[in-house]
């Protein structure tokens, strides 16, 4: 009688101890834990001053949707974009709460079709980055720079992180599967905090490349 085959869940156990008794450690103790993929269409984070040029004195961010990191939302708030050759992505949605910082997020098509170029960065690093107008019901803001392509990146929980054994600012490896195609997208930046919720984001560009909608499995990865 045939001997039936170990399920995938239990080679990938062996690997995950014997990979950690290479290490001289012992491994994580219980499943993986449940990892969620979202795509982040562009947006705008914006500076309690900020707000207060485009929406006007005492405007506060309302919620329309909540999102799936604690206390994020997208808010009722849009704004327009104009680009360098004057063409405008209107509807550019603001999420919240405000940030220390204003910055805007970007897909490179969003960024091509406005004629910028853009850097990749981790949010919060606009240092010499390109800026733009932003036009509110209230005032127009000119920023100086905060256009991004933000960087792949994955929120994760410290009993996250020692179930991958990765540190804080380390790069993983995110595996889509979906039926036309496996794809692999590496430098996928670790952010670790008590309040995060295991979830990796990637831009719509992203997304739609390796057919996020209909992936049959999502998987991270140590480098």
């Amino acid at each position: 009688m045939p001997v039936p085959a170990p399920s995938r869940s239990l080679i990938e156990s062996l690997v995950r101890e014997a990979f950690y008794r290479q290490l001289g450690r012992s491994a994580p103790a219980g499943p993986a834990p449940e990892l969620v993929v979202n795509s982040s269409a562009r947006h705008m984070h914006v500076s309690p001053e900020n707000l207060q040029v485009l929406f006007g004195p005492g405007y506060e961010l309302k919620v329309h949707k909540w999102l799936y990191q604690e206390g994020q939302f997208a808010s009722t708030a849009t704004v327009t974009l104009v680009g360098p050759r004057n063409r405008i992505i209107p509807n550019l949605r603001i999420l919240g709460p405000c940030r220390p910082l204003t910055q805007i997020e970007l897909a490179t098509t969003d960024a091509i079709f406005l004629g910028m170029n853009i850097p990749v960065r981790p949010s919060g690093n606009i240092e010499g980055t390109p800026g733009g107008y932003v036009i509110g019901p209230h005032g127009m803001l000119e920023m100086k720079e905060g256009i991004i392509r933000a960087a792949r990146h994955v929120h994760m929980s410290p009993d996250d992180a020692r179930f991958y054994g990765v540190k804080n600012k380390g790069y993983m490896t995110l595996k889509v599967e979906a039926p036309l195609c496996t794809t692999r997208f590496d430098d996928v930046l670790v952010r670790i905090d008590p309040s995060f919720k295991l979830e990796v984001h990637i831009d719509t560009d992203e997304a739609n490349a390796c057919d996020l909608a209909r992936a049959r499995r999502v998987e991270l990865l140590r480098r």
